[in-house]
């Protein structure tokens, strides 16, 4: 499903590069839930930017779904974006101005669905997360936990095939942090979302049937994940 060859991400600095990544070779088959992780300052969430089209690679090339993204017109890749494409942000990313169900309908909106179809798919998602009470509510109004469920539902809105999390859990105690993975692995088990996670945590990447390590922008050689 997405398939990196000899990635590499740099910036300019003086007469030289900064590397950020290099030579990033992975391929992430469709089900799969795969864990990045790596110390601050290895390139995982750069990677995981390129991964969902919000940066492009310096070098090499990246295939998404046997299409090579860097070929694609602006429109065909905006389009990759709203209808393929979920993200799920540390800092949860919803609009303040907002309400719960407007946050949640947003992307469907942008896919052009009609009225009815919006608001059956926002009471689905309402209902799965327990949020139905919290629809009329602004970002300001919920807690951390509250915030990212709904980040999560407005993330599965278009029915996407894959969702990229960065930090998923990072603002979240403990307890709202496992609901939060336990989500996350549902998720994929049952409904067959692909999930890639960027986490420092080794208790959430456990969540994931694979972990991808990073330093210093390079890929780790990967050691098999043992069966719980």
């Amino acid at each position: 499903m997405i398939q990196l060859n000899n990635v590499s991400k740099y910036y300019p600095a003086g007469f030289g590069r900064i590397y950020v990544l290099r030579n990033i070779s992975l391929d992430i088959a469709q089900g799969e839930f795969v864990s990045i992780m790596g110390p601050s300052g290895s390139g995982k969430s750069t990677l995981l930017h390129i991964l969902g089209l919000l940066e492009e690679p310096s070098e090499g090339e990246y295939l998404f779904e046997d299409q090579p993204v860097q070929k694609l017109s602006e429109k065909r890749r905006t389009e990759l974006h709203r209808t393929q494409i979920g993200f799920v942000f540390q800092a949860y990313h919803l609009i303040d101005e907002l309400t719960v169900y407007e946050n949640i309908e947003t992307p469907l909106l942008y896919k052009g669905l009609s009225g009815s179809e919006r608001k059956s798919r926002v009471a689905e998602l309402l209902d799965r997360f327990n949020i139905v009470a919290k629809k009329d509510l602004f970002p300001a109004q919920l807690s951390g936990g509250q915030q990212q469920l709904v980040g999560i539902a407005r993330a599965l809105a278009a029915e996407p095939s894959v969702i990229f999390a960065d930090e998923p859990t990072g603002n979240l105690h403990s307890d709202q942090s496992r609901d939060i993975m336990e989500i996350f692995s549902e998720l994929n088990k049952k409904d067959g979302v692909t999930i890639v996670q960027v986490t420092h945590s080794e208790a959430n990447a456990a969540y994931g049937t694979r972990i991808v390590r990073l330093k210093d922008g390079w890929l780790e050689p990967e050691v098999a994940k043992e069966a719980h």
